[in-house]
This record gives structure tokens, sequence and C-alpha cells, in this order.
């Protein structure tokens, strides 16, 4: 099989195309594959179906590595327009790509190492995101999680992410609370998780857990989706600046909480995995 990996700000992921595969996707070959010991190692896999018919839009699935289909990817997004770039399938112009979450534009700058992601429009509707209970706004409640009461808004930007607002950002605390707020009922579909700390009225502080892929470095939907709810609260203006573990985006807000997000993309190799790989030895099952 032959791949490219490339990383956003520390978010790594294999890329592929669908015909191109000698075997199917399976949960347990998507595991084995980002595994960090006995795989390639990644935060995910992209998969290129092939391009739309009568327009410059391509179609990607997006894998988390536990197996699960996750629905839109900001760092897999921008990391997607760059492969497209280093294989001259696109150029300087924007170009769609046809996700799970919805169809977004891409926008290639920087010889390929900037990417701009239009995200879509965030949404705090529970019945889209979905959050259990009666349909409402989801914005500043309580849920208990390992017994303690955190305050949270939740949004979706085609997938679902739960900000919480009065827990430090640490990552002790996001893989503490993290996959509690993941899983809890309240979530049918579980949920992203971002641990928000406002900076200034154009800056945000992140620690994020994501959905099937745990502790992250970075994430450009949960930084899309935080600086929504930061803007939603009155604490950030349009044009914020999101810092993670592994680098800062740059998100702009509009007055419909439509998202652009821009960041780097950096490329680290391409190759070709032996089916040997595969072979999943007997200590990894334990």
């Amino acid at each position: 099989m032959k791949f490219s990996r490339y990383h956003a700000l520390g978010n790594d992921y294999i890329v592929v195309e669908r015909r191109a595969l000698p075997w199917s996707l399976s949960g347990q070959v998507v595991q084995r594959l980002c595994h960090r010991n006995f795989g390639i190692g990644s935060d995910g896999i992209l998969v290129r179906e092939g391009q739309e018919e009568g327009d410059n839009a391509f179609a990607l699935t997006i894998f988390n590595p536990d197996g699960s289909r996750a629905e839109k990817s900001g760092n897999g997004l921008r990391i997607f327009a760059r492969y497209l770039w280093d294989h001259r399938l696109v150029g300087s112009e924007p170009f769609a790509v046809q996700t799970a979450g919805g169809r977004v534009a891409c926008r290639v700058a920087e010889g390929g190492r900037i990417v701009t992601v239009e995200m879509g429009t965030v949404s705090f509707d529970s019945a889209r995101i979905p959050v259990a209970g009666e349909q409402r706004e989801v914005i500043e409640e309580s849920i208990v999680a390992g017994g303690t009461e955190v305050l949270f808004c939740a949004a979706t930007v085609g997938n679902p992410h739960c900000v919480v607002l009065n827990v430090d950002p640490t990552r002790e605390n996001a893989e503490r609370l993290g996959p509690l707020l993941e899983r809890h009922p309240l979530f049918p579909n579980r949920t992203n998780v971002q641990l928000l700390k406002v900076l200034s009225r154009n800056e945000i502080q992140l620690e994020i857990w994501e959905r099937g892929a745990g502790y992250t470095l970075a994430s450009g939907s949960s930084s899309s989706a935080a600086a929504a709810v930061a803007k939603r609260l009155g604490l950030v203006g349009e044009d914020v600046t999101v810092r993670m573990p592994g680098g800062s985006l740059s998100i702009c807000v509009d007055g419909s909480f439509g998202i652009k997000m821009t960041g780097p993309v950096t490329h680290i190799c391409d190759g070709e995995l032996d089916a040997e790989a595969l072979e999943w030895p007997a200590a990894a099952q334990r």
C-alpha cells in the first residue's frame, strides 16, 4: 500500500487512494495502520475517494485511529488539500472537498505550506450536534464527569464538540476529563472535548481530547468550535488566534458563525507499507 504522511501542528495523518488499496479498510486494519509501535503510526487515515464529476471537488473519508469514522477534521482537511497540491491535482484556485460532515472550500498558498479551509457554519442546536434532552441551544450548561461538575457549551461544525469553560487547560485535565465527557450519555454520538481559556479579545488557549483518538496536540475543528463558542459568549471578536500544544491556528468567525481556518501543513514522507505489517503480533493483542 502506497501512502503519504503529513502533520498539521503535530496532528499527523496517513493519506491513501481508495482505488489503490489492496484490501478494505476495516476497523481492525485502520487500528493496525495507525498503531505507533506495530504500524505506520498516525492520528488517523485520510482516504481520497476520487474526484466528483462536473466540478472541481474531491471526496474524502476520514478514519479515527480507533477505526471509527470522523465526519470532519480541520487538520485532516488541510493535510488533504496539501496532498492534492503535492500531486498536482489542484492549483492556487479554491476547490471543494466533500466530507461526511459537509462540503468545504479549500485554498492552498505558499507552495502548499499554508492552507485555508472554509469549515462551514457552527451551530449550537442540541438536535444538530446532537445533545440529549429537549431541543435548545447548549450554552453554559453544567455536566458532571468523574465527580467533577464543569460548565460547558456544545457545538457542531459538522462533528460534535463539548467546550469546557471552567477547567484549567492542562494536559492532565484533558486526559482526566476527556474520556469521561467523550462517552457521557448526554452525547449519543460521543463528542470531541476542548478545555478553553480566553487569553484576550483575539486569543484563546485549548487542550483537546479528540473523539476516537484521545489526547491531541492540535485540532482544526476543535479550534473552530471553541472560537465560535468564545464569540457566542461575547469573549472574543471575529479574528481569533488559537494556541495549542502543537502550535497556533488563525480562525475567523463571521457574524453568522461561519468559520474560515488558516494554518500550516508539513509533509513528512511518502512510503509503501509491506503486507507483513498486517500480521498483527500476538503481543499487541494483549
